[in-house]
């Protein structure tokens, strides 16, 4: 590795938090690239790791207490943030977040932190809800507003078992983004330029926070799923508004409010403007996930249904303004903001759940239903050598033709047509024979569930459009969108009749 830290000082701030490990590799990168290394180590940080480990990598003393005597004598926390070129908060928990934001000094840290006049670079590790949480995500806007950069979070798996956007970035990206933050001005930086501090247009507060993320134009529009042109447009103030705003607010860890207009109210529960709340005023019913039939108390009959797509499918209603109900089966993700939720575990149970919250404008069948179900033993069924149990199955209702022929319907009925073979003729088969208005029609052959992608058709009684592979949540977008169109359609239709 090359020396590119040399005469370079980090003070490394280490919050509360099971990434404080991390701590100690990014430490051990930071001297082997040169650099010098001060630690504030927080006590809640030092559940986690020791003040002697990080020393012995540090090769310095590791402060701990803003009223030691001996550490104010030796290196008073003034000091501490004026000797340091860049400081790094690492992990940076929410707590700390929230500190910084508004100006909380009750420890060492968070009094180095307030009295700092240098570059902080913060590395936040919490987990996804509380990344999510508004209160977290004004603190983020106000945090970018006052010129901190931020590196991550990252999405994957979190130390409570639950999956989301919270990890802590790995210590080799922390690292390139300390060096970045480092680089003379205009290198390094992705297109040879400064990061802005100035804030007075959309496309700067763009621009800032795609950089502040260590982000290339061309990294932000993979994940946007866009042209780099359009991301290059919209920063040269060629677009406006681009239609991914609030994508792009979501992907940069800052709120929509904050990259449209400059201010720092959080988006919750809807997060566009009223005027493209294409669904304002409508309500949705959609299930998810799958649904368990008992055959005793510890087996059951279920399916492979992860309930990404109808999850994604309830957000990204409620974000275009419907009242939403997500009634969903057994699954490890979690409910999207702004939405009911109703958990429920069998068949029976989600169509009366279905039944209880009509009437509804809106009905999609993206739960993957069990078709059949068992009479349960009570007890659990003993294994008996020689000798297989049988079940005695029956034929459960079927949720999508039950709603799709109420005699007041929902005004527009979606379900779901998992095929593994003859996929359009079944789909078709399956809009007749169930008597809803549009089927989201993908081939499961290919072990999509679980995947974050998905390539779908969405047939209607007189089209079968194909779209493109593309992530569930672009896909939950897209649909919202179309349904918007219809509802439009409708109104314009009445309006005409009247």
């Amino acid at each position: 590795m090359s020396k590119t830290l040399e005469n370079k000082s980090i003070l490394l701030v280490i919050s509360g938090g099971i990434a404080a490990y991390k701590s100690l590799e990014l430490i051990r990168l930071i001297r082997k690239a040169g650099g010098n290394v001060r630690c504030i180590l927080t006590k809640g940080g030092a559940q986690f790791i020791t003040p002697l480990s990080v020393s012995s990598l540090s090769e310095n003393e590791t402060y701990t207490d803003l009223f030691s005597l001996k550490d104010e004598t030796g290196m008073g926390h003034i000091r501490l943030s004026r000797e340091a070129d860049l400081i790094v908060v690492a992990p940076a928990s929410a707590n700390m977040i929230a500190k910084l934001a508004n100006g909380i000094a009750d420890d060492l840290a968070s009094t180095a932190l307030l009295a700092a006049n240098k570059q902080i670079l913060l590395a936040p590790a919490m987990n996804h809800m509380m990344w999510q949480n508004p209160a977290t995500r004004e603190n983020i806007s106000r945090l970018l507003n006052r010129n901190f950069q931020i590196v991550g979070p990252v999405e994957g798996e979190m130390a409570c078992g639950e999956f989301g956007l919270g990890r802590m970035s790995e210590p080799e990206e922390i690292l390139s983004a300390i060096q970045k933050a480092l680089s003379p001005p205009g290198r390094g930086l992705g297109e040879g330029e400064e990061i802005d501090s100035d804030f007075n247009t959309f496309a700067k507060r763009l621009r800032y926070a795609r950089k502040s993320k260590n982000l290339s134009q061309e990294d932000l529009a993979k994940k946007l799923e866009v042209t780099q042109q359009a991301i290059e447009k919209v920063e040269n103030g060629q677009i406006i508004k681009p239609k991914f705003l609030y994508e792009a607010a979501k992907v940069l860890g800052v709120s929509y409010e904050w990259l449209w207009e400059g201010t720092a109210t959080p988006p919750h529960p809807s997060p566009l403007p009223k005027g493209e709340r294409e669904l304002e005023g409508l309500t949705a019913i959609v299930t998810s996930g799958p649904t368990f039939e008992p055959i005793d108390p510890v087996r059951f009959i279920g399916n492979r249904s992860s309930g990404k797509q109808g999850h994604a499918i309830a957000q990204a209603l409620a974000e275009s303004g419907a009242a939403v109900t997500l009634i969903s089966g057994p699954v490890k993700e979690n409910p999207p903001a702004g939405v009911k939720l109703i958990e429920i575990e069998t068949a029976a149970e989600m169509l009366a759940a279905v039944e209880k919250n009509l009437p509804a404008d809106i009905f999609i069948g993206a739960a993957a239903v069990s078709d059949w179900s068992a009479a349960p033993s009570a007890q659990k069924i003993k294994k008996q050598p020689g000798k297989t149990p049988a079940l005695n199955l029956r034929e459960n209702a079927d949720i999508l033709k039950t709603v799709a022929n109420r005699k007041k319907r929902p005004g527009l009925v979606i379900g779901f047509a998992a095929e593994t073979e003859n996929l359009l003729e079944n789909a078709k088969a399956k809009l007749k024979s169930k008597n809803c208005d549009w089927i989201i029609a993908n081939n499961v052959s290919e072990n999509l569930f679980g995947g974050d992608e998905n390539q779908v058709y969405l047939i209607t009684q007189s089209s079968a459009d194909k779209w493109e592979k593309q992530g569930k949540r672009a896909i939950a977008q897209k649909l919202a969108a179309k349904i918007g169109e219809h509802f439009t359609n409708v109104r314009t239709i009445k309006e005409a009749a009247e």
